[in-house]
């Protein structure tokens, strides 16, 4: 199902890994959710399975070392910040707050796969086509 239905990255077991742009994480082939169908809504789709996130095979790259790397040094920040912060903070009317480590953690995510995206777009600049200059290609 996973060949048939990803015409992005090629699939050759249920256990290979993709690291899921939008979220974050990494997803096996097992874990995907399949969408859809002839009884169910139109042609079948894959959906990362990963709650609230709405990716397609378009956003899962293959988990190369230096993104594996990426993601230890974020878990680590991320454990680091946990452990200095206040799970709750008293304001000034004596009301307790608690911290919002989803929306935190989603921030931190958000920064790392922008500079990921920015340091590959500097390494290979896209020039629509025709619009490569005259006489050479572009780059």
């Amino acid at each position: 199902m996973l060949r048939r239905l990803d015409q992005f990255r090629q699939w050759h077991s249920l256990d290979e890994k993709r690291y899921c742009l939008v979220c974050g994480n990494l997803i096996t082939g097992r874990q995907i959710q399949v969408a859809g169908g002839t009884r169910g809504n139109g042609p079948l789709r894959l959906n990362c399975p990963t709650e609230r996130c709405n990716s397609i095979p378009m956003d899962w790259v293959l988990p190369t070392d230096e993104v594996l790397a990426k993601m230890e040094r974020l878990a680590e920040e991320e454990r680091k910040a946990s452990a200095l912060k206040p799970a709750a903070v008293t304001i000034g009317n004596g009301e307790t707050v608690h911290t919002d480590k989803s929306h935190e953690h989603f921030v931190s995510r958000l920064r790392g796969l922008a500079f990921h995206l920015k340091r590959h777009a500097k390494l290979s600049p896209l020039v629509p086509a025709g619009l490569e200059p005259p006489g050479g290609s572009a780059g």
